[in-house]
């Protein structure tokens, strides 16, 4: 049943977006409804959008993130995740500090326990909150993205990716901060994502826009 105007879909909802004709949206999904995946973890309200629907939402995300992978994908809440974007997780990973970068392990029988062709487990890759990933964007082992990061189309993220800043490119580099560096301290102190969702839905347009002293009014007076 398609929410009404001043509801919210539930976060449980797989389909959340409702369409004029009543049904659903099948290509935009809650992922932590979405996804039973034991080596990915996604926060409440995160969504995923594809032109089309894939099968298996966390294969189409994070193709190399086993069942049996030693590391982790953690997306925290309120993101958002365009068409074509993809976690490149540690288990994607050969080596590389070697002559060859050739798996040979992987071909053959007999145990691949500690073979020299494989690497060692590599880190968990860590979104933060409300973090905007672009079309076509690839996100590589280990990245670590703050919160309220906005990702452009296309990029290449390594490393880490201090929070409300604006990164493009390949090797994606920072652009711009959104806001300063004090604003930036309080709204990870604020945690907006946090709050009740009937809180936040109050206070959308402060959210949406930028003053951050008027979200701050907001916090004091209701915790």
């Amino acid at each position: 049943m398609p929410s009404s105007p001043n509801s919210f879909p539930d976060p449980c909802q797989k389909h959340p977006v409702s369409l004029p004709d009543g049904s659903t949206h099948q290509g935009t999904v809650f992922l932590s409804a979405a996804v039973d995946h034991p080596r990915m973890e996604v926060g409440i309200y995160t969504y995923a959008s594809a032109h089309a629907a894939p099968d298996d939402w966390a294969a189409r995300l994070a193709p190399y993130l086993y069942e049996f992978s030693p590391e982790r994908l953690v997306i925290g809440k309120f993101c958002q995740i365009a068409d074509g974007a993809q976690f490149i997780t540690a288990s994607a990973n050969h080596r590389y500090d070697g002559i060859s970068t050739f798996p040979f392990a992987i071909f053959g029988s007999g145990s691949k326990e500690e073979r020299p062709s494989l690497p060692g487990a590599g880190p968990d890759t860590v979104i933060g909150n409300d973090v905007w990933i672009g079309q076509g964007v690839r996100i590589l082992p280990g990245a670590r993205i703050g919160n309220g990061v906005i990702i452009g189309a296309g990029a290449v993220v390594a490393g880490q990716v201090p929070s409300y800043t604006i990164v493009i490119g390949n090797p994606a580099r920072v652009v711009r901060h959104r806001f300063g560096a004090a604003q930036i301290a309080t709204l990870e102190m604020l945690k907006w994502w946090d709050w009740p969702i009937d809180l936040i839905l109050e206070n959308e347009a402060l959210i949406c826009d930028g003053d951050v002293e008027a979200l701050v009014a907001v916090a004091s007076e209701s915790f």
